[in-house]
């Protein structure tokens, strides 16, 4: 990676006003600073409001500083970028910041970005921009007032400095904590200037992750890792068909097991509970639980791929039309007509799902990783039947998210289980329940047609999406006119094509069979075929790839900077040897500009081996380089799994794969070298978690064809395809 350092110009100090600030008062010798903005962004939001308060910061008088965080931590790094912004504006050590899970709660806790209190779509740092650095700025000049007032000097004549505020006259100084209550009684300020990009002195530094010791030393508290005092563990085995319910279960078999202590039977679900999972496993392996599967028990991949091609046929809901592709169609000198297919994926996290209720008649709570506490809230409250007031969530730290935990089925299931016991209970799924009842990512069928002029330039595209609706489960009232802005989302890239045409087709698998969110969403799903179709015109005319990409971002001149930095740090026109291929792929995602390069090995028995991979980012301002880099390297490697070996297939109604044997995850000896490469920048920030995981299939696969001459347009691909011994 190269070093990275923000750019030295002048910053846009954008306009925080009083508005911004809804109050400051202080509890228990504390300086609370209450951080207030707009959720006018969201698209997707259900119960957005016109203002929600968004963070909570707390100087206490043992000059703790506490940040309510409004996020969780899933790995992507947000436990030390947020943290980051209230440092810098506060003149503290980012270490000095105390974190507290923020609770369920949508009106405090929203992301502005979705309009509920939900963590996804890479919009943590973008989202917590100006609003963190606007409480920590807030509590800064309110701590130098009170100083002043004390010392009967001019505000001006004191700064803050490493948590204290300083009389530059005499050097007296005064520490946060000692200032906290004064400062509480400070009216807020009716301006709030943050600090110009150019003083940054902590963000854009070489700052450590702050979550990086509990997670190497074991203190760090997953949900997996909650222990209660009473607690009971139970494995549960739901039914492997979607629809199927519960025919039998030998009880008296799992209770003759050591520590068996319950068997709750539901209708389409079995918990076998225990003094610990070792013992709840067996009980549920001697329960021999026999199921009625229902009418989807002849399902299958066929299946589903035939009714998908067959509604692909249909013109579906039009999503973008710019002028007339038909027309440019009948005048153009070459059409070409693809189809682009990718399949179900399972998110797989290193955390299984599991979920702790405690049920009682006069409340319930959860212990649990999620990226939406309030859906965690409000389905337990559902289900108990209880006021959403009388559910708490205890947030925890998540062994990986990816989307995974933006669904909240596994906490339906363990409180409908938890009911029936009388005691807390932790309800974990085994990676075999997991990977049958995971909501996946939706196996979409792609039709993409293009037509060139003379000079090989596109003149017209048209893509059609056919595919299930995560956003038609997820959030309905975002659901409009028969489509889903997700799944269209970069159906024609950045790029200006003349004519374009984008349509969208619903055709969802069998209730109960589940797709959801995975990590790149609808970027991800499109940019696969949308940047190797793009690869296939570009060798059609006899063009560079790179170069052929230019003529067609003329509105976005980040997007050529990013690619001219590209070729020069891969050597684009490097050779290289027989069997080995270099692959581009381009994308604007969550905010960030970025490309990446793939260089790849094709063996003769048609192993595809990754060598190497170049992305280059231009995210905007970068809160911490370090987590640019981790964020990269781990959404390449996510992707690379998936291209390589991802496939969900499904037969009898049942999903096939069940662990890590049958569902690969790459390996660190099949890693590639991963370089990184940011472009200075003083743009708003943009997303990086899932920007090389939208990337790497098309840069893949581009390469796989530059290597082979042949194109994947169909995955999971198999070897043999390829195979040129």
């Amino acid at each position: 990676m190269s070093a990275y350092k923000n750019p030295e110009v002048s910053s846009p100090t954008s306009g925080p006003t009083r508005r911004s600030i809804l109050k400051a008062f202080a509890v228990g010798g504390a300086l609370m600073v209450i951080v207030e903005l707009a959720a006018g962004a969201s698209k997707t939001a259900t119960n957005a409001q016109d203002q929600v308060l968004n963070a909570i910061v707390r100087v206490g008088a043992d000059d703790v500083v506490t940040l309510v965080m409004p996020r969780v931590e899933m790995g992507q790094g947000t436990y030390t970028s947020l943290p980051l912004l209230i440092a810098e504006e506060l003149e503290i050590d980012p270490a000095w910041v105390r974190l507290e899970h923020a609770p369920a709660d949508d009106k405090l806790y929203a992301n502005p970005s979705l309009g509920i209190q939900a963590t996804g779509g890479s919009t943590s740092v973008s989202s917590a921009w100006i609003p963190m650095r606007q409480a920590g700025a807030a509590a800064r000049i309110m701590l130098i007032q009170a100083a002043a007032k004390a010392w009967g000097v001019e505000p001006s004549a004191c700064r803050a400095e490493n948590g204290s505020v300083v009389h530059a006259a005499t050097g007296r100084r005064l520490s946060y904590g000692k200032l906290a209550v004064q400062a509480a009684a400070v009216p807020v300020p009716a301006e709030i200037a943050l600090k110009p990009v150019n003083t940054f002195r902590r963000i854009g530094g070489d700052q450590l992750r702050l979550d990086a010791a509990g997670k190497v030393n074991g203190t760090a508290q997953f949900g997996i890792d909650v222990i209660l005092p009473g607690m009971l563990v139970a494995a549960v085995a739901a039914s492997p068909v979607a629809g199927g319910k519960v025919r039998s279960v030998d009880a008296a078999a799992a209770l003759r097991v050591r520590g068996v202590q319950q068997v709750v039977q539901l209708d389409d679900v079995v918990g076998i509970v225990a003094k610990h999972m070792g013992a709840a496993r067996k009980g549920l392996a001697a329960a021999n639980v026999q199921w009625d599967d229902g009418s989807a028990a002849g399902y299958s991949s066929e299946r589903m791929i035939a009714e998908l091609e067959q509604a692909s046929r249909r013109d579906g809901a039009t999503a973008r039309s710019e002028g007339n592709v038909a027309t440019a169609r009948a005048a153009g000198a070459r059409s070409f007509d693809v189809v682009y297919q990718q399949p179900l994926l399972a998110h797989a996290t290193m955390e299984p799902m599991n979920c702790t209720a405690h049920v009682r008649p006069d409340g319930c709570e959860l212990w649990l990783g999620t990226q939406v506490p309030t859906r965690a809230q409000a389905t337990a409250a559902e289900v108990t039947g209880l006021p959403i007031e009388k559910v708490t969530v205890h947030n925890q730290l998540l062994g990986g998210g990816f989307g995974r935990r933006l669904d909240v089925d596994y906490v339906t299931q363990a409180v409908r289980v938890a009911q029936k016991v009388k005691a807390p209970l932790k309800v974990v799924w085994t990676r075999e329940e997991d990977m049958q009842h995971d909501t996946y990512r939706p196996y979409h069928y792609n039709r993409l047609s293009a037509t060139l002029d003379a000079t090989g330039h596109p003149t017209a595209w048209h893509h059609r999406v056919t595919g299930s609706s995560v956003l038609a489960r997820w959030a309905p009232a975002a659901y409009k006119d028969d489509i889903d802005g997700d799944a269209i989302r970069d159906a024609a890239g950045p790029y200006a094509f003349p004519n374009v045409l984008v349509q969208y087709v619903r055709q969802d698998p069998p209730q109960g069979l589940n797709t959801g969110w995975w990590r790149g969403v609808g970027h991800m799903q499109n940019g696969f075929p949308v940047e190797c179709f793009l690869d296939e015109l570009a060798h059609a005319s006899g063009r560079d790839p790179i170069e052929y990409r230019k003529p067609l971002l003329d509105k976005h001149p980040r997007a050529k900077r990013v690619l001219d930095l590209l070729a020069d740090k891969v050597q684009w026109s490097r050779p290289l040897p027989k069997g080995h291929g270099r692959g581009i792929a381009l994308t604007f995602a969550f905010g960030t500009y970025a490309a990446q390069v793939t260089e790849v090995a094709v063996d003769p028995d048609g192993t595809v081996r990754p060598l190497r991979i170049v992305t280059v980012v231009d995210c905007g301002v970068v809160v911490s380089p370090k987590s640019v880099v981790a964020q990269v390297q781990g959404g390449s490697i996510f992707g690379l799994s998936a291209v390589l070996f991802g496939n969900i297939s499904i037969k009898n109604g049942r999903v096939e794969q069940s662990n890590f044997h049958d569902y690969r995850v790459l390996r660190i000896n099949e890693t590639p070298v991963i370089e990184t490469h940011i472009v200075p920048s003083i743009d708003t920030p943009g997303g990086i978690g899932e920007v090389a995981t939208v990337l790497v299939t098309p840069s893949v696969l581009n390469a796989v064809f530059a290597a082979t001459g042949k194109r994947v347009r169909r995955l999971p691909f198999e070897p043999n395809e390829l195979r040129t011994a």
